[in-house]
């Protein structure tokens, strides 16, 4: 894993916590460990409405920490209600955390190759649908990253649960002076929080 990630997962602090979100995770930790169990594939897609900013980063640190768990067998992925583009400031937000990351494409969506360690196979990153081809079909966990998609999404195909893990929009700070600060803040929480679910499994 690159240096620079190490440091910041090595400063994740998960008592600051609350008790109530520890709750909000607890359903996400007993969907992992039943898998990891049963000797079983773990698959994980992160929805929000627009697959353009809290679930690319809830897709990433995920996987990013389920390697620093040494939890095999685990597949993030993401998409959203309707397709738009992976908005640029997370893809910075994610290079100064010290993820190598590469444009693979110019057009209005364009597809990103994210990669937290060298040896590693990259996070494939663009906008889609959560039904899109790119996404498992069968046997997977539905996290709702928005209440909106919350509320627009009260079934999905093929998930085997449906996990409400809401955060608030770091979009709200776009254009403003505390933009950096506000999609970093929000990076970190993401994070820490799927520190914490990774560091309750059971091995």
């Amino acid at each position: 894993m690159y240096k620079e990630i190490r440091g910041i997962i090595g400063s994740l602090d998960v008592s600051t916590l609350p008790l109530e979100r520890k709750k909000i995770l607890q359903e996400l930790i007993e969907y992992i460990q039943e898998k990891v169990s049963g000797k079983q594939e773990i698959r994980l897609n992160f929805i929000c409405t627009h697959n353009s900013r809290r679930s690319h980063l809830a897709q990433v640190w995920a996987q990013t920490l389920a390697h620093h768990f040494q939890i095999s067998q685990m597949f993030c992925y993401s998409g959203g209600t309707e397709v738009t583009a992976l908005f640029p400031k997370v893809v910075k937000t994610l290079e100064l955390s010290g993820f190598y990351i590469q444009k693979l494409s110019e057009e209005s969506n364009p597809v990103y190759s994210m990669k937290y360690s060298e040896n590693k196979h990259p996070i494939i990153g663009f906008s889609k649908t959560f039904d899109d081809v790119f996404n498992p079909k069968s046997n997977f966990a539905a996290i709702l990253t928005c209440s909106q998609a919350d509320v627009g999404c009260p079934f999905i195909a093929g998930a085997e649960k449906r996990i409400p893990i809401t955060y608030e929009d770091p979009k709200v700070s776009d254009g403003s002076p505390n933009q950096k600060e506000v999609y970093s803040n929000r990076s970190l929480q993401i994070a820490t929080e799927m520190y914490y679910v990774f560091s309750q499994i059971n091995k």
